[in-house]
């Protein structure tokens, strides 16, 4: 079988070409990823739509993957909690070879198909989650072995994969394909499979905490006060909500730790 993801680059003799030349045609290609983001739209939405009950009722979010794809999966999981307010848990990137693989390859550990449902399980893995593989390839064994165990498990399974007709894909009940065509350098899925992959990942994510609550109008209401710039956002937000100077507002939101919890706070002591 020809694999996508490894078929030959549109360039050639990148070698011999001028810094203005490589990075146009790196540009080109990366134009091509948002139409194939755009086509998988309806099989995002079917994994939205299967995984946001389980998540009301209580489940988690797992994404298994390895090298970048884990690495993508660990990135949205643990950027949930300050974005949304969401407890550390809720969403899990689990990567093949573990934490140190985040930094530095771990040699044949996606090539282990039971190593994910060892690490799942290490997570007290319930039916009432759901578990999303990332490959590229499609062919992970790693992804392979525990969305396969997750399935039979009763998990909500979903996959990300950037080649047609994969066995990640075949191993998954929702899988997302989004095909990107060959890489800028030939085999090269940290580039444009691996900003596929991201772009699935924020719409997934997104869209779920949306439908969670977490989200009002267009603001992230549950966001963790983890920084100066998210206190003067949040500090922003109570003002515009509650027309309370910026002094009053800030002292409010400190105090309440969160701006959906201060502007309820003050909607209650003037409208009780």
């Amino acid at each position: 079988m020809t694999w996508v993801t490894e078929s030959e680059s549109l360039h050639d003799g990148l070698e011999h070409r001028s810094t203005a030349d490589i990075l146009a045609g790196i540009n080109a290609e990366d134009h091509k990823v948002a139409q194939a983001t755009e086509r998988a739209i309806p099989a995002v939405q079917a994994l939205v739509d299967a995984i946001l009950p389980q998540m009301k009722a209580g489940g988690r979010l797992f994404y298994i993957g390895a090298g970048t794809s884990g690495r993508l999966g660990i990135v949205d999981a643990s950027e949930c909690p300050p974005t949304f307010g969401v407890a550390h848990g809720r969403v899990v990137g689990l990567i093949a070879g573990g934490d140190g693989a985040i930094r530095k390859a771990v040699e044949f550990a996606e090539d282990d198909p039971e190593q994910a449902w060892a690490d799942l399980c290490a997570h007290q893995i319930s039916p009432q989650d759901a578990v999303v593989g990332i490959a590229a390839s499609g062919r992970t064994p790693y992804v392979m072995g525990g969305l396969q165990a997750a399935r039979t498990f009763g998990c909500v399974t979903g996959a990300i994969v950037c080649n047609p007709g994969s066995p990640v894909a075949q191993a998954a009940e929702f899988p997302i394909e989004v095909v990107v065509g060959p890489e800028f350098i030939t085999g090269s899925t940290r580039m444009k499979s691996g900003t596929a992959q991201k772009l699935i990942l924020n719409m997934l994510s997104t869209t779920l905490m949306i439908q969670l609550g977490h989200v009002q109008g267009n603001r992230m209401v549950d966001m963790q006060l983890s920084n100066e710039k998210l206190v003067a956002r949040g500090t922003a937000m109570v003002a515009a909500q509650t027309g309370l100077d910026a002094n009053k507002a800030q002292e409010l939101l400190l105090a309440k730790g969160s701006v959906r919890k201060a502007v309820q706070a003050w909607r209650e002591q003037t409208h009780p």
